[in-house]
């Protein structure tokens, strides 16, 4: 009986290392994600942040903006932390320069960096809502908007090239 009761002890301490260390992993990929993300935004050209490969498409300020909305956006709903900026207000800045694009984009990573680490294993597996619509935990809505602002961050690849600069290499890891 002390021998099954040891091991559920151990089990159970496993688990929760485990779960925090998912938390954990949760931060380093998202610093790893800003720090790509900061190499985007100094691969480009500063007078080439308004270019747009066809009109109807963002510009690729307006593009690293949506990704930073998006990052507020999904953050909040997830974490129950309240955006400092209003949904869709980074795409709208007036002022779309290199210097303020960065600063604001790295301001939104901060952001989704400083709500995870105030998460637990617990409060990952609650529900949340994303968009009055998809009920899913607050976990996968970390996810979903880790994966939204991969596709964004990606998009931009190609406004880099049409720019004359060369993108940054794969970071993985």
């Amino acid at each position: 009986m002390k021998i099954l009761a040891t091991l559920a002890l151990f089990l159970g301490l496993t688990s929760l290392s485990l779960a925090q260390s998912s938390v954990d992993d949760m931060v380093k990929d998202w610093e790893r994600a800003k720090a790509y993300t900061k190499e985007y935004l100094d691969a480009m050209p500063a007078d080439k942040y308004n270019l747009k490969p066809t009109p109807e498409m963002r510009s690729f300020a307006q593009q690293m903006l949506h990704l930073t909305d998006g990052n507020y956006g999904f953050t909040s709903a997830a974490t129950g932390i309240a955006s400092p900026v209003g949904m869709g207000e980074s795409e709208k800045a007036a002022d779309q320069s290199k210097e303020n694009v960065t600063k604001l984009v790295m301001a939104g990573y901060d952001f989704v960096i400083s709500s995870i680490k105030t998460m637990t294993p617990e409060k990952l597996a609650e529900s949340a809502t994303l968009f009055g619509r998809f009920e899913m935990t607050k976990a996968k809505a970390l996810e979903k908007c880790f994966e939204h602002q991969t596709h964004h961050r990606g998009q931009t690849t190609v406004y880099i090239r049409l720019g004359g600069a060369t993108p940054p290499q794969e970071k993985l890891f």
